[in-house]
């Protein structure tokens, strides 16, 4: 097997806020050539890296907004979020735990920092990633997965861990079912500490730095913050820590088809898009109050 190079290592994009409660750097599709093509099946990567919240009585946050043709993935690295959906689905996401909506033929969403963190404020750190579905999916039924940290499963490494959120990480399975091959891991490693990582060479493949800094292949650095996109040719990659750290790896097997998006839908075509438009106004996602 050969090892995987490095495309590019890009800093975060300047921060914008979505609602009042999520200030993130969008790095896909954003700049650097990460476009949804490239980067297929992972649509959008919106990350808030840490950032002190005062406290406010009224929790901040987005509210109602519909989603179809795709399934949003939250991870909590600090704060805690309350949502609920359209589907009857409620409940706290909490530090180290992730949410796995598959929104598909449509569902109604809002998302707010949970009550007692609002109250007492403090830093807040999340990553939400948009994962497309296969056009045979994307009108499948609404579904859910909230996965607690406990339930996520951990591959020991020398000085550190693997935990494995969807995919499989040497024997290790993932706690997230997927509609298409996809790895998404928490690498936590004390400084020192290696990994190493071996992906089909077609699948795209990055790596987001949540803390502390990276050398990868032993030659390029990523910092704190930093997003690390990885070149199709090769299967294997290596990261070591200069400093404790903490970094989100992700690589999926492309989905080769047309995407058609506009704002909260993917789809394959235009006309599936003005069609979502339309079931979302005639209320054929469901009722959700603000």
């Amino acid at each position: 097997m050969s090892t995987r190079s490095i495309e590019l290592i890009a800093a975060p994009p300047a921060p914008h806020f979505v609602g009042d409660g999520f200030r993130v750097h969008n790095f896909i599709p954003g700049g650097f050539r990460m476009d949804r093509e490239r980067m297929s099946p992972f649509l959008m990567l919106d990350y808030n890296s840490r950032f002190y919240f005062p406290p406010s009585e009224t929790p901040r946050g987005v509210g109602v907004h519909p989603h179809r043709g795709f399934e949003t993935v939250t991870i909590a690295y600090k704060g805690r979020v309350a949502h609920h959906d359209s589907a009857g689905n409620s409940g706290v996401i909490g530090e180290g735990d992730v949410q796995w909506m598959t929104a598909a033929s449509g569902i109604l969403h809002k998302e707010f920092h949970e009550e007692a963190f609002s109250r007492a404020g403090g830093d807040f750190q999340m990553v939400q990633l948009w994962v497309n579905l296969p056009a045979k999916d994307k009108m499948s039924p609404p579904q859910y997965q909230g996965i607690t940290h406990e339930d996520i499963t951990k591959h020991a490494l020398p000085g550190g861990v693997v935990e494995v959120i969807a995919g499989q990480y040497r024997d290790t399975p993932g706690a997230a079912s997927t509609f298409t091959p996809v790895h998404l891991y928490n690498v936590r490693l004390k400084k020192g500490a290696k990994a190493a990582f071996d992906f089909p060479a077609h699948f795209n493949t990055a790596l987001l730095v949540v803390e502390g800094s990276l050398r990868i292949n032993g030659t390029e650095t990523a910092p704190t913050d930093h997003f690390a996109l990885f070149d199709n040719d090769g299967e294997t990659f290596e990261v070591e820590a200069l400093e404790d750290a903490l970094a989100l790896i992700l690589s999926g097997e492309p989905i080769d088809e047309p995407i058609a998006a506009h704002g909260p839908f993917v789809m394959n075509t235009r006309a599936e898009i003005q069609e979502a438009f339309e079931d979302f106004y005639a209320g054929k996602f469901g009722v959700l109050e603000e």
